[in-house]
């Protein structure tokens, strides 16, 4: 399962309305555990995030996130962490020396 944390947000000090959410997507699988960070900017017009900036919850920006990703892009993250977990379970590349 994906979990979704949000690490940072920006806003503006004008109104307090968030420009900028700074997320994170980590999967973990016993001892392996694969992630990717990335941002989702928003603009006034989206009409998104009209909650007041004091009354914001981590659950709130994560369907923010979400919904600006849409189905088909939370799947591919889904997808890109698994296969990086697959890969450390089962790397096809190896390094070092036979002596």
């Amino acid at each position: 399962m994906t979990i979704f944390t949000i690490s940072q947000l920006d806003r503006q000090t004008t109104d307090n309305f968030v420009t900028t959410v700074h997320w994170n997507a980590t999967q973990t699988d016993g001892k392996y555990s694969a992630s990717t960070y990335s941002t989702a900017s928003f603009a006034k017009e989206d009409g998104v995030n009209l909650i007041p900036y004091e009354d914001l919850t981590p659950e709130d920006v994560v369907r923010w996130v979400k919904n600006s990703l849409g189905e088909d892009g939370v799947a591919a993250i889904d997808l890109a962490l698994a296969n990086n977990i697959a890969l450390q379970k089962a790397p096809l590349v190896a390094t070092g020396t036979p002596w």
